[in-house]
């Protein structure tokens, strides 16, 4: 009998292959370095803003709508057009590959430790060091010493590692290419208009609440692993868990808190503290109960971000080959 053109063949571990594919590509090639489709993404987003913005939270829920429904419906075509195995293993494999962003992160902390070293030992200023920091996150590096850049990176590296690719690939692994689409969709916009500043305070309620959402399964998936690979780095898995039990909750973030603080426990370091952001100053809780970080705790955050994302890779993987079973069997049935 003709097989239906509606008829999936792309088989119970295509979607799996496709993801640790696309994670090799992210581990050789980093990000795409030209037409990177999240900064498309981000020019399409400012354009809609332009028409969009109001100061209200309704306003600021028809524009995510907007972009995420749009981002899901893409992720949707792409799949839906890649139903052979082969087909489905490439676009997911790319797709994964255009949405991580964690051997960047890796790379750019220990480019930081670098040149925090290099101002140390030379004895000259911090200009480089300062530089590079809003690659990493939005704080204001102008007003940051030494020690407040390290702590600003380190702290960036932790929270990220969940953002920038555990919860691409784990999202990739429960909803396929449109979980992998909406995802960095929506860990875009709050990265855009999430922050509480006087502009954003509303419009960019949704778009913070909505990537809190997403995010509440992989930043405890991000402590779990962090904690279980601190002793390869010179840390204590048990401090790691208590650093997160102990500490996190006070975190203004329900899932940044949690990434931060198994990472300060897992480095035997302490984070948080006054935090200098370009819309005002947050004191931020302390987290772990170490000395202040330095250069080369920097470099262990970054060699721990490493180890984490392996091992997140490793278990979204197995995810989606149990939900590629599920609905193996669920046609069978049918």
């Amino acid at each position: 009998m003709a097989e239906s053109p509606r008829t999936n063949t792309a088989g119970p571990y295509a979607r799996a292959v496709g993801l640790a594919l696309g994670f090799a590509a992210d581990r050789l090639f980093a990000d795409p370095a030209r037409f990177h489709p999240v900064a498309g993404f981000g020019t399409a987003a400012i354009a809609l803003q332009k028409r969009t913005y109001r100061d209200s939270r309704g306003a600021g829920v028809v524009h995510v709508a907007v972009l995420l429904g749009g981002s899901a419906a893409l992720g949707v075509l792409v799949e839906r057009s890649s139903r052979r195995r082969a087909a489905t293993v490439l676009t997911t494999a790319v797709g994964t590959w255009a949405v991580l962003g964690g051997t960047s992160l890796a790379r750019t902390g220990d480019a930081m430790a670098a040149r925090l070293d290099s101002a140390t030992a030379d004895g000259g200023t911090l200009d480089s060091a300062r530089a590079l920091l809003p690659s990493l996150c939005g704080r204001d590096p102008s007003v940051l010493d030494g020690e407040g850049l390290t702590r600003a990176a380190l702290e960036s590296v932790a929270e990220n590692t969940s953002d920038a690719a555990v919860g691409a690939l784990l999202w990739g692994a429960v909803a396929g290419i449109p979980g992998l689409f909406v995802y960095r969709a929506a860990n875009t916009l709050d990265a855009m208009i999430g922050y509480r500043s006087e502009k954003y305070r509303n419009f960019g309620w949704a778009a913070a609440r909505f990537d809190d959402l997403l995010n509440v399964l992989p930043a405890r998936l991000t402590g779990v692993i962090t904690a279980a690979c601190a002793p390869l780095v010179g840390g204590s898995t048990s401090e790691s868990l208590g650093a997160w039990r102990r500490d996190a909750g006070a975190h203004p973030s329900p899932n940044a808190g949690v990434a931060e603080a198994s990472a300060a426990g897992a480095l035997g370091v302490s984070l948080g503290g006054r935090t200098q952001y370009a819309h005002g100053v947050e004191l931020r809780p302390v987290l772990g109960r170490g000395a202040a970080p330095g250069p080369d705790d920097l470099r262990r955050a970054s060699m721990l971000s490493v180890r984490v994302q392996v091992g997140a890779a490793t278990v979204s993987a197995a995810v989606a080959v149990t939900i590629g079973h599920l609905r193996l069997r669920r046609r069978q049935r049918h």
